[in-house]
């Protein structure tokens, strides 16, 4: 009796095995198989919406630790890698978009952007509160309008046709220096200030965005709003709307429809109103709130609006900040109907 080669064995073996398992796998995706490609799920409106809005998603650069412990070529990057179209700069005294910069840093800024492959959606500052347009202190109403200039510039030079500007404010209650100024001499201050900026914003092809603000109390309906904006019959002078800045007593989705296309560009602000908290920190990440995002979202495509919808937040995660940034993106992504 011969003996059996053990090499061959083992060979026969092993192509026999790899045929069996050939064959199953044909099977397991031919056409009709149980085992082909996972049936896709119908919409199911607990997981995303199940209408699909054509608007692109924006981050503003306030939600990253920038610049303690990210510069702003690792913002930019990050945004990006989350799956973020574009991202919202802003412009200070002291970082990347301030005074001390010009033209030719912009530009590159503008290419480092590009490199990544990130538009800037637009540009937003803080310096709207120490420097208000519509001050008692002349001094600080004339530096308002001068920075404002300055954003209005650099974001020409960026390449951005978005600008935030806060047009006035009675009352700002987070600063302890700024007087009270009565609502019809605030009023006139913040016509007479845009009018100044106007002329440079039309040259620039710059678009000036007036934030609502309930806050400050100037500007607290959308049909004051509507009336502030159309009373300069430009095209450069449109709304920057902030869900979650009207929120403590009103509804982002009652304005939209009255807002129309004036809506320039947008702040998404989760707000909560189960809570008291009724400074900075009443902000949430976004779903985490009371905001009809559905309704929201159902108001923006009636407009016709296709721009940036920008995720404005001020406390970057103390620990893995990156969180934020991803929870943000798939939390766009669902509103927007990305996520299937």
């Amino acid at each position: 009796m011969q003996t059996p080669n053990p090499l061959l064995s083992r060979r026969d073996a092993l192509k026999s095995t790899l045929v069996t398992a050939s064959a199953v796998t044909a099977a397991a995706f031919a056409p009709g198989s149980l085992q082909a490609a996972e049936t896709p799920r119908p919409p199911d409106a607990r997981r995303a919406s199940t209408k699909r809005y054509e608007m692109k998603k924006s981050i503003n650069l306030w939600a990253f630790p920038y610049p303690d412990r990210m510069n702003l070529r690792e913002c930019l990057q990050l945004a990006k890698d989350a799956g973020f179209d574009g991202i919202e700069l802003n412009y200070d005294l002291d970082n990347d978009l301030s005074p001390k910069f010009g033209t030719k840093d912009y530009e590159k800024i503008r290419k480092m952007a590009d490199q990544i492959g990130i538009a800037i959606s637009g540009l937003c500052s803080f310096l709207f509160w120490p420097y208000p347009l519509t001050s008692n202190d002349p001094v600080k109403r004339e530096r308002g309008i001068e920075l404002a200039g300055k954003i209005a510039q650099a974001a020409h030079d960026l390449g951005v046709e978005n600008v935030l500007v806060v047009p006035g404010a009675v009352h700002i209650p987070w600063r302890t220096d700024h007087e009270p100024v009565p609502n019809d001499v605030c009023d006139r201050r913040a016509r007479e200030a845009v009018a100044r900026l106007l002329p440079q914003a039309e040259k620039l092809k710059v678009t000036l965005n007036m934030e609502n603000i309930f806050f400050n109390g100037y500007l607290m309906t959308p049909m004051e709003m509507n009336s502030f904006v159309d009373s300069f019959s430009s095209p450069h002078i449109r709304v920057h709307f902030d869900t979650g800045n009207i929120s403590m007593f009103q509804h982002a989705e009652h304005w939209v429809p009255i807002l129309g296309k004036r809506i320039q560009n947008i702040h998404f602000k989760e707000y909560t109103k189960k809570g008291t908290d009724y400074s900075l920190e009443t902000f949430r990440p976004l779903l985490d709130g009371t905001t009809n995002w559905p309704g929201v979202m159902d108001a923006l495509d009636a407009t016709g609006y296709r721009g940036y919808l920008t995720f404005e937040y001020f406390h970057p995660y103390l620990h893995y900040p990156e969180a934020l940034v991803y929870q943000t993106s798939d939390s766009l992504n669902r509103m927007l109907g990305r996520k299937v």
